[in-house]
């Protein structure tokens, strides 16, 4: 069977993702860690290399490539010892981009996206709010159109790359209530009004930076608004299925390295005078591990393959509810097999030298960050119809 995601270009890119990883990202991942945040000159490298602008087409300064191939890249550094926050700092352009190309504005694509591309500029997507969460039709943070301008009051949180970012993609109301007043608009950091009013420490991704954000009368240029004015909603709503699918490969991705980790160790501890993987109990405990975590991929892997092309609204629609899917039973394999890698490791799992423990810290956004576990269930429970009936 002619495997796509097995092609000698497929094969290549996953060895340069390897080798980047190996070489640029393990020898100083514990020490970011600390600092909480990434190198700027990290996003220079990855661009220098052809990684950075992997899934974005030539002409607006990627390399070409489908969501596949981004995946790919994803599956081969955390499968080489990156991580999960690694991964979400360096690639945060990954939310902050695809509304702005998706616009088709050559303007904002010059200003934004190429940049950004090149790895000499950092971008970050602001949608939830304090007490908001994915409620993304209900958000506050206000834009009022005047003249040339728009004028943004509100707050903003949890925004992934929020203290690096050099601009940030921020959904706004411009209209009236629910989901037909919504907008994006760019703000430049340094504008008038805008704030990063702190950074946020985190149980997981230490090392990709977290910023709360404020708005003060803080004023826009009109000509940085994306796509249509009051149109935001839909074009957030359809980027949320690339991220749900993107987290759903970090999901699997990582219990494929926690599963490579555990085998390894089981194979070197002894315990009684004999290798841990002599023990039963492992064995079947690395059968399950390697159950769910093929399973998770094979399912992710063919939701991702059939994103390539949405199809028409009726397709995209059947692909929202398949990519929440995706990314609930892709977290649920993931979270099983960190547990019992620690499990595993025994002690020497419970310490922050041990790989297995950052794995096990970063897991824990994947069933919140893009729709939390429950968001997704009911979001899958309208799409196939399973609603309470109601009284006629």
């Amino acid at each position: 069977m002619n495997d796509g995601w097995a092609t000698p270009e497929r094969h290549a890119l996953r060895e340069s993702a390897a080798r980047f990883t190996e070489r640029e990202i393990l020898p100083h991942l514990a020490e970011w860690e600390d600092a909480g945040e990434v190198p700027r000159e990290l996003h220079k490298r990855a661009a220098g290399i052809g990684l950075l602008g992997v899934g974005y087409p030539e002409s607006i300064g990627g390399q070409g490539g489908t969501v596949v191939d981004a995946s790919v890249v994803t599956e081969a550094i955390i499968e080489a010892g990156g991580s999960s926050g690694l991964i979400a700092a360096l690639f945060t352009h990954g939310i902050a981009l695809p509304h702005i190309v998706a616009s088709g504005s050559s303007d904002l694509i010059d200003r934004y996206v190429r940049p950004t591309l090149a790895g000499e500029t950092i971008g970050a997507l602001a949608v939830s709010e304090p007490g908001g969460g994915s409620d993304v039709a209900n958000l506050t943070t206000r834009a009022v159109r005047d003249g040339d301008t728009y004028e943004v009051t509100g707050n903003k949180t949890f925004i992934t790359s929020g203290v690096r970012a050099d601009f940030v993609a921020t959904a706004v109301r411009t209209g009236d209530e629910g989901h037909g007043g919504i907008s994006l608009l760019v703000v430049d950091k340094g504008t008038p009004g805008f704030t990063v009013t702190r950074p946020l420490r985190k149980m997981g991704w230490q090392c990709s930076d977290t910023a709360a954000l404020a708005f003060d009368r803080c004023r826009v240029p009109a000509a940085n608004l994306v796509g249509e004015h009051d149109g935001g909603f839909v074009a957030i709503m359809r980027q949320f299925v690339y991220e749900r699918l993107n987290l759903a490969v970090h999901a699997y991705a990582t219990a494929q390295r926690c599963l490579d980790l555990a085998v390894a160790y089981a194979r070197e501890r002894e315990t009684f005078g004999r290798p841990l993987i002599s023990r039963q109990v492992i064995r079947h405990k690395l059968v399950e591990m390697h159950r769910a975590t093929t399973t998770a991929r094979a399912y992710t892997r063919g939701i991702v393959e059939r994103s390539v092309d949405p199809g028409d609204d009726s397709q995209q629609l059947r692909l929202t509810l398949d990519a929440s899917i995706a990314k609930n039973n892709a977290v649920q394999a993931c979270d099983f097999v960190v547990d019992e890698a620690v499990q595993i490791f025994g002690g020497a799992g419970y310490v922050r030298e041990s790989e297995v423990e950052r794995h096990y810290r970063d897991a824990r956004i994947l069933g919140i960050g893009g729709g939390t576990n429950e968001v997704l269930n009911d979001l899958a429970a309208k799409l196939l119809g399973f609603e309470e009936a109601r009284a006629q």
